[in-house]
Formats: C-alpha cells, structure tokens, sequence
C-alpha cells in the first residue's frame, strides 16, 4: 500500500484520514500541530501520542522532509544556503536571508529546471522533476528547525518554475498561509516566473494577495529570445499584457525582475526600451546585477553602468531598485551548490 502524504495536507483533509484510520478526529490537531508549529520530522516525535498511534501513522504517512546535505553562512551578511537532499537522493538549494523586516526565507519548486535562461544554474542541467507541496514547505520548516529563526517571509525564487508545477505550489501557498500552519500573510509572499502566461492568467483568477515577480530580463523579442527561451512561446508583448490583465483583475502591481549583464541588456538604449515597454503599468522593477555562473561566462554590469540604468529609470517616475546582493561570497546564486554537489 502506497503510504499517503501527510505534510501535503490541511487539517480537514487530515481529519478526514485520521477518522477513516478509525481514531478521533482531535488527534489530526494535535498531528497537525506537530507537523505545522512543531516541524516534526518524524512520527516517533509526537510524544502527546500513544505509541500504537505513532505505529498506525508510520504505516500508512510519509513525511517528506529534507535532510541538509551541505549548508554555508557567509561571513558578511550571515545568509544561509542550504543543498537539502530529499527522500529520493535528489537535492534541491533553499536560501535563509536576513532582513531588518525578519527572516526570508527563498524556496525552490522543482528539481532542477527546463527553462534554458542563459544566465541560470538551476538549468544547465535540466529538470528532474517537480517538487510535491509538502516538500516545498518542508524546506522553510527545515529551515527554521535548524536555525530556530522565525520565518516571515517566503519568495518561490530558487529552482524551478512554479507555475511548471502549478498546483503544487499552490496548495504549498495554501498550506503555508494556513492558520494551522505558519499563517503567513499572502502579502509576504513572492512567487517568480520567467514568463509562462497561462500561469500568470491562472493565478489572476485566484486574486491572491501576493507579489508577482516576473523576470523580464530584456526589452525586445530578439535579445530576450538570446537569454530566454521561453520568450519564444510567449513573447514580449504577450507577456506585457498578461500582466496588465493580472494588475486590472488584482489590484496588485507586478515586480519586474531584470538581471543586468556586462555589455548585453545593461546599454543606454536597454533602458529606453524598458521605460517606454513598462511606461503607465503599476509595477516595481527589481534590477539584479547579474550572478556570475562559470558555465555561462555572463559577466555582472559595472557598478557605473547599474547606477546609471536606474538613474534614467527613476528619472522617468518608475519604482526601480537595485537587489542587494546577499551571500556573495557561498554561491548563493540558484542553482551552483546542488549542480557542484552532482557534479562530484
């Protein structure tokens, strides 16, 4: 018998169970209090529960956790960056940042990724496979069981696409967001996506309180077609208007992700093209100089170069930052530590 997926589910579900295993339906709260407050990682853990219950739930649940494989803390900023190996060998890269606003914590959906951005680790190897809901939350409750850090925010930023593996994440979003759960608010969640418009159109419907970051990249077809091609399927200005319409049907503004690269989409007449793509959207654009990956020989924008793209940015009355670069010196770029770890 194929043993269920416990952590993937919410209290009703797992009521529901409990019920069907013929025990009372108020031992799926204290379960779920174990897995969701507590991070138990294992059913012997619940010590409020007689042993002949433990028995019954290690023989009919799983737990899918994430055991830490490798982990490094900068010496600057005190980042954390965890390879987790999960329960089939396979190993996915979580990040834990420190903010003046609480601990963030940077989650990947998939193993690996089938996207082909050129300036991503996460890539170069392609995608295994996709990454179950509770084993997206297993990472930020790993985290935090490691650390004893509170996690207040989360951004679905590291490997993968989420909306490759859209209902995944989001029952992890509806988990994770649970007043059983962490009960994080939707508004300190980020989900990024390196253009697939369905899932943009998908998400819209839901009108969930998030921040939708969208990795740009380019201002034109031809150079966003070089860097990724996804473009090739769902171009610039679909991809324009899909967010237009997501803004309309939410009231939410869109953050706009562009990785800024040494001599490639970094020039004067990049940032024009931008200005006058993104002229009278409600959005936020997030200027990333871009995280070198040896295999790719992208080389970072110049400090010079970034300052002045988001001079002419601002001047022109948009929302415009420059990410700060955090865990620098640990390869905190997605991707790098699980693809040096398969590598060995």
């Amino acid at each position: 018998m194929m043993k269920q997926d416990i952590l993937s589910m919410d209290l009703p579900a797992l009521t529901e169970a409990v019920r069907a295993l013929g025990q009372p339906a108020y031992r799926a709260g204290q379960i779920c209090q174990w897995l969701h407050k507590n991070g138990a990682a294992d059913f012997d853990e619940m010590t409020n529960l007689p042993k002949t219950l433990r028995s019954v739930l290690h023989d009919n649940f799983v737990i899918f956790g994430c055991a830490i494989e490798k982990k490094l803390i900068s010496e600057y900023d005190g980042t954390i960056k965890y390879l987790f190996r999960l329960h089939d060998g396979e190993f996915v890269e979580t990040v834990l940042m420190k903010y003046k606003y609480g601990y963030s914590v940077c989650v990947s959906s998939q193993v690996g990724c089938r996207m082909g951005c050129k300036f991503c680790a996460s890539t170069l190897s392609g995608a295994v496979r996709n990454l179950a809901a509770s084993e997206i939350l297993s990472q930020v409750y790993a985290v935090q069981r490691d650390t004893g850090a509170r996690v207040s925010h989360v951004v679905m930023m590291g490997m993968g696409e989420p909306f490759d593996n859209y209902d995944n994440a989001l029952r992890f979003l509806a988990l994770i967001t649970d007043e059983n759960g962490l009960n994080l608010s939707m508004r300190h969640i980020s989900l990024s996506t390196c253009g697939v418009v369905p899932g943009i159109y998908r998400l819209a419907e839901r009108n969930l309180q998030l921040t939708l970051s969208v990795s740009l990249h380019a201002p034109n077809d031809a150079l966003r077609t070089s860097m990724m091609p996804v473009n090739r399927k769902w171009p610039v200005a679909e991809l324009i208007k899909a967010c237009k319409d997501y803004t309309a049907a939410t009231s939410r503004r869109v953050s706009f992700e562009y990785a800024l690269v040494k001599g490639v989409n970094d020039t004067p007449e990049c940032a024009r093209e931008l200005a006058a793509l993104l002229k009278g959207m409600l959005c936020h654009i997030n200027l990333i100089p871009v995280n070198e990956v040896a295999e790719t020989g992208l080389k970072k924008s110049t400090a010079e170069n970034v300052k002045r793209f988001e001079a002419y940015l601002a001047d022109r009355g948009f929302a415009v930052t420059v990410r700060r670069t955090l865990g620098a010196d640990i390869n905190a770029a997605c991707g790098q530590l699980r693809r040096s770890s398969v590598k060995t």
